[in-house]
């Protein structure tokens, strides 16, 4: 990966660690008008829709906050280790704190044209559900090795 493009990575991070709804503008100049996001609820291509998950986020949580833990770089993509906490508005008393990994490609232009979301859905999320949990846990036992 050119130095170019390491540059492009590491600014789209730090946007992150600072990302607002005013910022999503940024975010949105940031983007390819077809880039590519897929995290474990989400399969989308266009720069609209990209930047409506992330709206998505601000209108279902109280204060989400990316903080970024570690950057590195292969030949053709970026890879952002990320920690997002944050409350749930509907859920009273529902914190998040997810911690994940994101795949991040650039056209080598200033452009991210492919942003890929890796986290367990199910330990860090699913689990806590009233009702859905309970199946959730008993599988994730099920394949626990002790």
């Amino acid at each position: 990966m050119s130095i170019q493009n390491q540059i492009y990575i590491k600014k789209y991070a730090s946007l992150f660690e600072e990302l607002t709804p005013e910022k999503l503008t940024e975010l949105e100049k940031m983007v390819s008008d077809d880039i590519v996001f897929s995290d474990p609820f989400n399969l989308s291509t266009g720069k609209e829709k990209f930047i409506g998950i992330f709206s998505h986020m601000f209108e279902t949580m109280i204060r989400p906050r990316f903080e970024i833990l570690d950057l590195s770089y292969s030949d053709k993509t970026g890879y952002i280790k990320w920690r997002l906490t944050g409350d749930i508005k509907r859920l009273n008393s529902f914190s998040l704190d997810i911690t994940g990994m994101s795949e991040i490609v650039s056209d080598g232009n200033g452009k991210i044209t492919a942003h890929y979301d890796h986290w367990d859905s199910a330990s860090q999320l699913l689990i806590f559900i009233p009702i859905l949990g309970v199946p959730i846990r008993w599988l994730l036992a099920l394949f626990r090795v002790n």
